[in-house]
């Protein structure tokens, strides 16, 4: 610890990134028998910012022209202030986390999210870059000027409206270990973990795919209850030759960034799987080959080979889905706090609200309106920017497991 008489001197050092710099300065530092009191360094794009506070209780202006000398010698810039507020070198925590996603962030969008943030009295304590591909992604750490239980609302009202008006997802989370420390992910299938609607496609057999979607999408408004719904829906079915549920499991589509998604949250330990108010036999497939953990679905009747227009048992629909998500966070020992959503309908809002973060996945508004983050780009593995996995993180375990990077 430095004494009182002590000099602090804050030393920032730039140039381009490369090997020696800061053996370079430490060294120096050494034969000062300086104090190190905090440092920080950022690479942007193989520029290096190198920032070191220190105090010296002898020849501060002797420091300084050694740093200089020393940085000449590896070509780099210097800045040596001497007398700095040591003070400063106590960080606060951030408060929240937020992920700005777009396609592209303008300059324009980052200035007005900028802006909100100052109108509501938030500083901006670091940013860095989470994400090129398949949108960019920038994590900014900030820090509310009162943090209240309200905190987290008003902060994702606020930027809600002006992510809206420029094009931008803006994902808020609380900061700290709550945010690391996610362990189960449950995703809603259609439309979701993948292309299209299920029901749709089976209906397409039968020439009722135009009742069957008006039906649905009066269902994803939250204007009708789901179970009558799915009831109806599956009436209009009755008859259909039970082997086109085999072809349509195999004709499903995932969505661009799902098998990323599934594959580095497996990676990371998570518990990975689907609650849907589609069809055991049609999206078991899908499971098996992803390799997931749970499946929550309904089942069809079947007789003599063909759909009856009938649902065996408890449908899974919006409150049956909060109960499946609550049943396999409690047999994977996993407190609803640690759990992720993710879903695009009304018939998911009692899940994502049971979960610690609520993913609304390219949603309609019913759900946007009460999910903790909101995603409106096709790309399912956005969801790993907002857990805070970065691009180039995905791309290195893949490469480390022998598997092709492809970006188109």
């Amino acid at each position: 610890m430095s004494t009182p008489s002590a000099t602090p001197v804050l030393i920032t050092v730039t140039g381009p990134d490369k090997p020696g710099v800061s053996s370079v300065l430490f060294a120096v530092l050494t034969r000062h028998g300086v104090d190190i009191l905090d440092v920080e360094q950022v690479v942007i794009r193989g520029r290096l910012v190198l920032g070191v506070l220190v105090a010296t209780e002898r020849d501060p202006e002797g420091l300084q022209e050694a740093v200089e000398q020393a940085m000449a010698t590896v070509s780099m810039s210097v800045e040596v202030e001497l007398g700095a507020d040591a003070r400063r070198t106590a960080r606060l925590e951030s408060s929240h986390v937020l992920i700005v996603l777009g396609r592209p962030v303008t300059a324009r969008a980052f200035t007005e999210v900028a802006r909100k943030l100052a109108s509501l009295g938030v500083n901006i304590d670091a940013i860095r870059g989470v994400a090129d591909y398949p949108v960019t992604g920038l994590e900014l750490r900030v820090s509310v000027a009162e943090d209240t239980a309200d905190s987290d609302a008003e902060l994702r009202s606020a930027l809600a409206e002006v992510a809206v008006r420029v094009g931008l997802d803006v994902a808020v989370e609380r900061a700290g270990l709550i945010r690391r420390a996610k362990r189960l992910v449950v995703f809603d299938v259609d439309s979701t973990l993948i292309q299209g609607e299920v029901i749709e496609m089976l209906a397409a057999h039968v020439g009722c795919e135009p009742q069957v979607r008006e039906i649905t999408e009066a269902a994803m408004r939250g204007e009708l209850d789901f179970a009558e719904s799915l009831r109806r829906r599956v009436a209009l079915l009755e008859g259909l030759p039970e082997s086109v549920l085999d072809e349509v499991g195999a004709s499903l589509e995932l969505t661009p960034g799902a098998r990323t998604t599934v594959r580095t949250l497996k990676r990371l330990g998570f518990r990975c799987g689907v609650v849907s108010g589609g069809f055991t036999r049609v999206v078991q497939g899908l499971v098996d080959e992803l390799g997931l953990d749970f499946c929550a679905a309904n089942e069809l009747e079947v007789e003599d080979g063909k759909l009856t227009g009938r649902v065996l048992g408890d449908i899974v629909d919006r409150p049956g889905k909060a109960v499946a998500l609550r049943r396999f966070a409690a047999e994977a020992g996993v407190p609803l706090a640690q759990c992720v959503a993710v879903g695009d309908g009304a018939n998911d809002i009692d899940m994502l609200g049971a979960a610690g973060l609520g993913v609304a996945f390219n949603a309609k508004p019913a759900l946007r309106e009460v999910a903790d983050t909101a995603l409106s780009h096709p790309f399912l593995d956005a969801v790993l920017f907002v857990l805070g996995v970065t691009r180039s993180e995905v791309e290195a375990a893949d490469a480390a497991d022998g598997l092709e990077l492809s970006r188109q």
